[in-house]
Parts: C-alpha cells; sequence; structure tokens
C-alpha cells in the first residue's frame, strides 16, 4: 500500500540479464518496462488496494529501462522548468529525485554497464557517478558483476565483446610507436581499466585503458619494469610474477597493483625466478604456474596475501612450456583451475588435493594455434572461454565458445564469429 509520497522497488535482481518482474511503484503513477517498451497508467482513485503484479521482462531489452529511468528523473518541478531552461535540474544528493539518492544507485547498479553511456547522458549528477567510477565500486560491493573479454587481433587494435548481448565494441586505437608495435606484450584487466605491457626503444611501458573516460594514457611504471611475466587480478588488485627486466635478467620479484590508487606495491620475492609463467587467483590466493629459469619448470608458487609468504608446489604444471611455446594456457571457474593442452586439444581439471590434472573432455574443434599462441583460454565469470579459429589465405575465422562448468561436461557453444586477418595476439577479462 501506498501512502503519500512513498514508493517502492521491487527486490534487487541478482543478475542484469535474468529474466524478472521488475515495477517502479509511485503515488501518481504506475512505469512497466517490458521488452524494450513502457507503459505509463495513471492512477485514477487515490485509495488503490495491493495490486498483485507478476509480468515478466528480459532486462537485457535495455530501451525501456533507459526511457523509464529518464521519466523518473525528471519530477513534475523538473519538467515545468526544463520546458524554459535546457541546463541540468537535477539535485546531486536525490539523483532520481522521485525515489530519493539510495533507491537510484541501486537502480543504476543493476543496470547493465553497456547502458551506461545513455545513462550518463541524462544528466550531470549520473554522469558524474558514473565516470567517477563511484558506480563501479558500489556494484563490486553489492556483488554485481558482468564479465565482458577484451582482446586484440591487430597490435594497436582492440575489441570489446559483452557475451551475455553478444554485442561487439571497438575501443579507440592505441596511440603507440613503431618500438612498441614490435615489442613483446603481455595484457591484464584490473577494476576499470585494460593495461597493456611492452617496450619502446630501452624501457618498458604500460599503456592503460580507462572505460571511465574511454581513452588511453600512459606514464605509469612498475617499481621494477618487467615483460614476459605472470599475472591475475581479483577486483580491484591485481599481482605480477616474475618475468624479464630491460635487460633479460629473469626476476623473482612480484609486485601488487591497485587501481583504484593507481599504485604499485612491491611484494616478497618467489622461491625461483621465471619469465613465460602464467597466473591465477584461486581460493583467494595468487598462484603463479610453470615458466622457465634456467630450465623449464614445473612446479608453481602459491602467494598467500594475508601472511605475505610464497609456497611452492612441486609438479603443479607438468606440461609442455618449451621454449617455443606459449605460456601455460590456465583459467579458474568457482575457484577450480583449467588448463587447455593445444597439442591433444583437450580441457583438463587441476585435482588440488592430489595435486594432478585430470582430462575432462575436448576443446572446440576450430581452436588452432601455433604452439599455443594466438589461442586465448580465459575464465569469464562463470563460464570458459576459448578464442581463436583456422587460419587460411587472405585472413581467418576468429571464434568465441563457452562453456559452463556447473552444467556438465564440456559441451562447447559458440557465443560468436566473425573475420579476422590475424590470430589473437592478447586477450583479457574485465569483470566490474
Amino acid at each position: 500500500m501506498l501512502e503519500g509520497q512513498s514508493c517502492l522497488i521491487s527486490r534487487a535482481l541478482p543478475n542484469s540479464c535474468e529474466q524478472e518482474s521488475k515495477w517502479v511503484y509511485m503515488t501518481y503513477h504506475l512505469i512497466e518496462v517490458t521488452n524494450g517498451k513502457r507503459r505509463l497508467e495513471e492512477e485514477a482513485e487515490d485509495d488503490v488496494g495491493k495490486r498483485k503484479l507478476s509480468k515478466q521482462m528480459d532486462v537485457c531489452e535495455s530501451e525501456g529501462t533507459i526511457h523509464g529511468l529518464l521519466d523518473l528523473s525528471l519530477s513534475p518541478v523538473q519538467e515545468s522548468d526544463q520546458q524554459g531552461n535546457d541546463g541540468d535540474q537535477s539535485d546531486s544528493s536525490s539523483l532520481i529525485p522521485s525515489l530519493g539518492r539510495d533507491i537510484s544507485i541501486n537502480c543504476f547498479i543493476r543496470c547493465s554497464r553497456s547502458d551506461y553511456n545513455s545513462l550518463a547522458s541524462l544528466n550531470r549528477d549520473f554522469r558524474s557517478l558514473i565516470r567517477s567510477g563511484e558506480l563501479y565500486r558500489l556494484r563490486r560491493l553489492a556483488g554485481v558483476i558482468e564479465h565482458w573479454v577484451y582482446f586484440s587481433c591487430h597490435v594497436l587494435e582492440w575489441e570489446a565483446f559483452d557475451p551475455i548481448r553478444r554485442r561487439w565494441m571497438h575501443l579507440p586505437r592505441m596511440p603507440a610507436n613503431e618500438c612498441f608495435m614490435c615489442s613483446d606484450k603481455e595484457s591484464l584487466a584490473v577494476g576499470t581499466e585494460l593495461l597493456v605491457f611492452g617496450k619502446e626503444i630501452m624501457s618498458h611501458v604500460i599503456w592503460r585503458y580507462s572505460i571511465l573516460t574511454h581513452s588511453w594514457s600512459s606514464g605509469m611504471t612498475m617499481n621494477s619494469p618487467r615483460c614476459l611475466f605472470g599475472s591475475a587480478s581479483l577486483g580491484e588488485i591485481a599481482i605480477l610474477a616474475g618475468g624479464c627486466d630491460s635487460r633479460g635478467r629473469i626476476l623473482d620479484s612480484a609486485e601488487l597493483y591497485n587501481s583504484e590508487t593507481g599504485t604499485w606495491l612491491t611484494l616478497p620475492s618467489m622461491n625461483k625466478p621465471r619469465k613465460m609463467c602464467s597466473g591465477v587467483f584461486m581460493d583467494g590466493k595468487f598462484y603463479v604456474i610453470g615458466g622457465s629459469s634456467s630450465e623449464l619448470l614445473s612446479c608453481g608458487e602459491e602467494y598467500n596475501l594475508e601472511t605475505r609468504t610464497w609456497r611452492e608446489i612441486p609438479n603443479m604444471f607438468p606440461g609442455r612450456n618449451g621454449p617455443t611455446e606459449a605460456p601455460p594456457l590456465v583459467a579458474v571457474v568457482n575457484n577450480e583451475l583449467y588448463a587447455a593442452d593445444y597439442a591433444e586439444k583437450e580441457l583438463r581439471k587441476y585435482n588440488k588435493e592430489r595435486n594432478l590434472w585430470i582430462t575432462v573432455g575436448r576443446l572446440p574443434e576450430r581452436a588452432v594455434s601455433m604452439n599455443g599462441w594466438g589461442l586465448a583460454f580465459r575464465a569469464c565469470g562463470d563460464r570458459l572461454i576459448v578464442i581463436g579459429g583456422p587460419r587460411a589465405v587472405g585472413g581467418g575465422i576468429i571464434e568465441l565458445n563457452s562453456w559452463i562448468p556447473t552444467e556438465g561436461p564440456p559441451q562447447w557453444n559458440v557465443l560468436a564469429r566473425k573475420h579476422s586477418a590475424s590470430f589473437v595476439y592478447n586477450c583479457a577479462v574485465m569483470g566490474c
């Protein structure tokens, strides 16, 4: 029952693309958002009783959601003012005056981030909330995370793919020089940033793409610049371990990057130096796997963020990792570690208790590579993603294949295909 100026919002959606009834109750208006359309029904009487409403909607159809928020963002007074004034009339303390700031933000954090550019155009306060990064921090605290895949098939060009809406997006071209183009590169997504590491002449360089500004910038440096390292991210932090310095020396050092503060923290050194390794987070700990130093390494190392100590794990990755082969293709979904054996085209799962790998199925048939190069194997939320495809004269096909481990034995679904003149150089998954 609604009284006075009160309003009621339906329960928080656990997933931005879950089928769910979404209704906004107001004293004077009832707005229904469904299938990209909206219906405005004016209540004729003040003493309307409780109504039972159960119509389903697909919140992935964002047009109606955006229009509904636009209607709510304008109070009767604001609508009157706006007819004679094109400037912003918003109240930063409330965002949507009819709802109040807290409920307004609760609505926004459950919108798809594909819609945030549209929301940012509503008024200055929406724009400030989104572009300051505050909204993404609140999403993380509320457990609302969308995972997008970022990858590069051309050295200075990156694309993003939304696996829920299956939409492609082009990022601005990287403004790097020819030296950077020819150098070895690593990539890492952390927080709301995509980091691409490389070299320019004699120094290491990091290019950073921000989804808040939709632009590239450079200038940040690690405490110990490096390449060919293993890395992984967890929320707003990332750890980079091992690699080579500018003189080619193999490193045992590691660093933690905080994307919210933009700071680098030197961590205790690993037990063994290594390069061409891979990194993952699992059970709240960071693992570095495989690689080489003076010889190939089958051991892994576990870093405990609470005790700040490393523990060596013998024979954690006894697979291929020769001098001409790619670093281990590993990914973690639901705290379970998986590996792609590109030579045998097998998918393997790590048994933590027994410290061994078990074959659980096959990789997608079109997941071809050159000794592991050109094939991306990543975790994307609750699913594994394999990106790659066959090459041919004049180009080839890039396929994005997906499997959700909780749904049974590996059955790969093709999310998207596209023509590409080259293979996958770099790939990262951003969850925010």
